[in-house]
C-alpha cells in the first residue's frame, strides 16, 4: 500500500561549525621611528619561510577538500540514484493502469537509513502522485535526459533529490530526496582530518626552523658582540666562526676594513711623527735666526738672517710637500680611482710649470716623444707626483761637477714595442750603483744633498711609491754620457 508518511531513518547529526585561523596582523607600513622596535633577522626569515608555506599549504588543503567534497558528492548521489531504480522496479503497469507494488512496511525497509530522512515519491505521466510524499518540488529532467539531480528545499529541510524519468507503457516519474547530514558531517571530517595534520606538522617545521636560524645566526651575533665590546683603538682582525659562505665573507669584508682603517691610522701617526721630527730642526734654526737678528742693530744683520730665514722656510715648506705625498701614497690605493690619461699632455703641461724655475736656475729644460698620443689607464695625481719629484730632484741636485756645463734635463717619453717608458734625465754628478737600492727608502740622502744641505732624502721614495701603485716598473740609470736617468716602464697589454 502506498504511504504518505517519510520514511525516517534517524536523528539527523547537528553540524559543527568549520575552524578557522585567525591571521596575524602585519604592522602597518611607514617611517619607523626611534622609538619603534626593528624586528629581529630570525623573525624577518621565519615570516618569510612561513608565510608562503602556509598560504600555499591552505590553497592545496582547499583544494583538496574541493576534490574530495566532489567525490563524495558523486558518491552520494550515485547512492539516491540506485534508490530510485530500486522504487522504480516495483512500479507496474496492469491494464494500462500504474500501481506501486510495495506496502508501507517494505518501503521503510528498501529505503531505511540509520542518519538520513528520505522522502520519495512516483508521479504518473500527468503529474499527479501515484504513491510517496506530496509536493516534492523537484525539477524534471531536461529533454533527452533519464534523470536529474538537483538541490531542494522541503518542509524547511536541505535536501539532496534526484527525479528519474522511466521509459515504460504507460512511463512514470519517480522523484528520490534525503537530507544532507551524512554529506556535511564527512565533509567535516575530511576538513579536520586534513588541517589538523597540517597544523600540528606547521607547528613543528616553525619550532625547527627557529632553533635552525638561531644555530645559523649565533656566529653573526658573536660577530656584534665582538664589534660592540672592542675598543676604538683595537683595530686588530676579529677571530670569525663561519658557519655559512655569506658569514665568511661577511667577516673578510669587516677584517679588510678594520685593515684599511689600520693603515691609515697608521698612516697619520707616522705622517704626525714625521713632521714633529724634521719640522724640529728648521724651526729651531728660524728661531735662532730670530734671536740672532733681533740681538743686532745692524740692518746688513738683519737682511742676512732675514735670507737664512727665507732659505729654511722654503725647506720646510719643501720637506711638508713631501710628507704629504708620502701621506697620499699611503692611501691612494684605496681613494684614488685610475682613469685615462693622455700622458704626452701631462708631460707637457707639467714641463711648462717647471720652465721659469728652470731658467732662473740657469737649467736648459725639455722634452722630446710627446708628438705622438699615448693614453693610460692610471691615476692622474700620482703621474704628476712623479714628474714632480724627479724634474725638483734633478733642479736641486743635477748640476754638473765640472764648471763650464751648462745643466740639462730632459723628459722623454716613449712608446715601442708595447711599453711605455717616461723617463727624466740629467748631466749632473749621477749615483753609485751601490747607492741605488737605498736611495729608494725614506730618509737616507745622496752625498750631492748632503754636501748642499737641501732636501730630506724622501723624493725618490715617494717615486718608488707611486711607481708601485702605478702598476710601473722603476728603473735608475747611469746614461753613458753620465747624469742620472730614472725611468717608468709600464708593460705592454
Amino acid at each position: 500500500m502506498p504511504s504518505d508518511t517519510p520514511a525516517a531513518r534517524a536523528t539527523p547529526m547537528p553540524q559543527k561549525a568549520p575552524m578557522g585561523a585567525q591571521p596575524e596582523t602585519a604592522p602597518a607600513a611607514g617611517l619607523r621611528t626611534a622609538h619603534t622596535p626593528l624586528p629581529s633577522l630570525r623573525t624577518r626569515l621565519l615570516r618569510h619561510v612561513l608565510a608562503p608555506l602556509a598560504l600555499t599549504w591552505l590553497v592545496g588543503t582547499a583544494i583538496s577538500v574541493l576534490v574530495a567534497n566532489g567525490f563524495v558528492q558523486r558518491a552520494f548521489d550515485r547512492s539516491i540514484l540506485d534508490d530510485a531504480y530500486a522504487v522504480a522496479a516495483n512500479v507496474r503497469a496492469a491494464n494500462g493502469r500504474l500501481e506501486f507494488a510495495l506496502t508501507s512496511r517494505e518501503v521503510q525497509a528498501v529505503l531505511f537509513d540509520q542518519v538520513e530522512t528520505v522522502y520519495f515519491a512516483v508521479l504518473r505521466p500527468d503529474g499527479t502522485m501515484l504513491a510517496g510524499n506530496a509536493n516534492l518540488p523537484v525539477p524534471a529532467p531536461q529533454a533527452g535526459e533519464e534523470y536529474r539531480f538537483s538541490d531542494v528545499s522541503y518542509q524547511g529541510h536541505a535536501l539532496r533529490a534526484v527525479r528519474l524519468h522511466a521509459r515504460g507503457s504507460p512511463p512514470f516519474d519517480v522523484v528520490m530526496a534525503q537530507t544532507v547530514h551524512s554529506r556535511a558531517a564527512l565533509l567535516r571530517s575530511v576538513l579536520g582530518y586534513s588541517i589538523a595534520p597540517q597544523i600540528v606538522l606547521l607547528l613543528a617545521l616553525s619550532w625547527w626552523l627557529r632553533r635552525a636560524i638561531q644555530r645559523d645566526l649565533q656566529p653573526l651575533v658573536a660577530l656584534q658582540q665582538a664589534l660592540a665590546q672592542r675598543a676604538a683603538r683595537d683595530l686588530a682582525p676579529l677571530q670569525v666562526r663561519p658557519s655559512t659562505r655569506d658569514l665568511w665573507n661577511l667577516g673578510a669584508a669587516v677584517n679588510g676594513l678594520l685593515a684599511r682603517v689600520a693603515d691609515s691610522v697608521r698612516a697619520q701617526r707616522e705622517f704626525a711623527g714625521n713632521v714633529a721630527h724634521e719640522l724640529r730642526t728648521p724651526l729651531a734654526g728660524i728661531r735662532a735666526l730670530a734671536s740672532y737678528a733681533l740681538q743686532h742693530d745692524e740692518p746688513a744683520v738683519w737682511q742676512a738672517q732675514l735670507h737664512a730665514i727665507l732659505h729654511s722656510e722654503e725647506r720646510a715648506s719643501h720637506l711638508v710637500e713631501q710628507l704629504l705625498a708620502l701621506a697620499l701614497a699611503d692611501e691612494a690605493g684605496y681613494v684614488l680611482p685610475a682613469q685615462p690619461v693622455r700622458l704626452d699632455e701631462l708631460v707637457h703641461a707639467v714641463v711648462l710649470r717647471f720652465l721659469q724655475r728652470a731658467d732662473a736656475a740657469q737649467v736648459d729644460l725639455g722634452a722630446r716623444g710627446l708628438e705622438q698620443a699615448v693614453t693610460l689607464q692610471a691615476q692622474p695625481v700620482l703621474l704628476e707626483g712623479v714628474l714632480h719629484n724627479l724634474i725638483d730632484n734633478a733642479l736641486r741636485h743635477g748640476r754638473p761637477a765640472r764648471g763650464g756645463v751648462a745643466a740639462q734635463i730632459t723628459v722623454a717619453l716613449e712608446h715601442t714595442g708595447g711599453e711605455v717608458v717616461l723617463a727624466v734625465s740629467d748631466n749632473g754628478p749621477g749615483i753609485s750603483p751601490a747607492l741605488r737600492d737605498r736611495l729608494r727608502q725614506r730618509w737616507v740622502q745622496g752625498e750631492v744633498g748632503q754636501s748642499l744641505g737641501q732636501g730630506a732624502g724622501l723624493g725618490l721614495a715617494i717615486v718608488t711609491r707611486y711607481a708601485e701603485l702605478l702598476g710601473a716598473r722603476l728603473e735608475i740609470t747611469t746614461p753613458p754620457q753620465g747624469g742620472l736617468c730614472v725611468r717608468l716602464v709600464w708593460p705592454g697589454p
